[in-house]
């Protein structure tokens, strides 16, 4: 499964898997994908440098990325006290009420919250890169945009590639014309932030877009067929996230979230703003209704809804209550029915791959793969 940008980056197959949870990122790696480990939880630069140092021992000197979330214009002297104190009291409101019929408990006394979505901010995720920049990192993924200019020029001037999520061929044209290197085409089906094109369209058309830069497919993706297919569309690699949730290695630190995606069909999620203030695919849950329901008082925008909701997803997840209980998944939570190992994973999508190839070739009457 190899591919012009897999050979470039050194891996053996164009599998580009994203995750928050660094053993996962590590096994995708040496399972001979490249593992991209999400920053965006990481509120303290030591934390991170942690996870890094971690990841250096456990990837075999094998490639790997990170993933950061910053915004291509930058806002001076905004802090996060500033941007909280632009929630109105209302909304605060809401969000008791709604914790309260549920019966959802309070944090014990001098308890902090478990989930700040403080990585949404620009200085955070530049003290990110203070760090990342020190360790044998080989790509820098940006899911808000195109990054910077000059965080593009400085990752270039450490060899790193940078790739930028992108949902219609207009936003890929951006990213080219801002100096990115790769392209991950993030269709509809896809977990976390999305727009309103699925794969199958979208796909092609940011290959012609951006051509001659590589793209990764996106959205909706796992299983080795599907890869196949993305390949077939012009891309040079499949961009995985929600398939990692639920193996082994990944740390939901909850059973019942584990066995809620187990359980949930393709049907099961909903583009929803009630995480972070913009569309993002999630399970559907009475917290997500709640937020869309037209007689509620509507989300706020990115980054009031993150900071408004912290410590209320983190209650509902340290409590598992679960109504409330969900996750960013994409629509391929369908598949994701057992829980296996990542080196599982990899190889069923390079058996599907090869599946996928020996059938084409029978229907262009070229003799199956030996």
């Amino acid at each position: 499964m190899e591919t012009e940008l897999s050979k470039k980056l050194g891996v053996e197959h164009a599998i580009f898997g994203f995750t928050p949870f660094p053993a996962v990122a590590a096994a995708i790696t040496r399972a001979g994908g490249f593992g991209v480990l999400g920053a965006v939880r990481y509120t303290a630069p030591d934390e991170l440098a942690r996870d890094l140092d971690w990841m250096a021992e456990h990837t075999d000197g094998k490639p790997y990325g990170l993933d950061v979330v910053m915004p291509a214009k930058k806002v001076e002297g905004v802090t996060e006290a500033d941007v909280e104190a632009m929630i109105p009291e209302g909304h605060r409101r809401f969000v008791e009420e709604t914790l309260a019929k549920h019966g959802v408990p309070g944090l014990a006394a001098g308890e902090a919250s478990g989930w700040r979505i403080t990585g949404w901010m620009e200085e955070v995720a530049r003290n990110q890169l203070d760090v990342a920049f020190d360790y044998p990192i080989k790509l820098l993924a940006n899911a808000l945009g195109s990054p910077p200019a000059d965080v593009i020029a400085r990752a270039h001037d450490h060899n790193v590639l940078v790739a930028a999520l992108a949902g219609s061929a207009k936003h890929a044209r951006r990213h080219a014309e801002a100096g990115i290197d790769i392209v991950v085409a993030q269709g509809y089906e896809a977990g976390g932030h999305t727009g309103e094109i699925a794969s199958m369209v979208l796909v092609p058309e940011v290959v012609d877009a951006v051509h001659p830069l590589p793209v990764l497919a996106a959205g909706g993706i796992g299983s080795g067929e599907q890869i196949a297919a993305g390949l077939a569309l012009g891309a040079q690699g499949a961009w995985l996230g929600s398939l990692w949730l639920t193996t082994e290695e990944a740390d939901l630190h909850s059973r019942a979230l584990t066995a809620k995606l187990l359980a949930a069909g393709s049907g099961d999620t909903v583009r929803s703003r009630a995480l972070t203030g913009k569309p993002a695919r999630q399970l559907r849950t009475e917290w997500t209704d709640a937020w869309d329901d037209p007689n509620g008082p509507g989300t706020l925008p990115m980054p009031l809804q993150g900071l408004l909701v912290a410590e209320a997803v983190s209650r509902i997840q340290k409590y598992e209550v679960g109504p409330l209980l969900g996750t960013p998944v994409g629509q391929i939570v369908g598949r994701m029915t057992t829980e296996r190992s990542v080196q599982a994973v990899v190889d069923d999508l390079t058996r599907g791959f090869e599946r996928a190839v020996d059938r084409i070739n029978r229907i262009a009457g070229r003799s199956s793969r030996t």
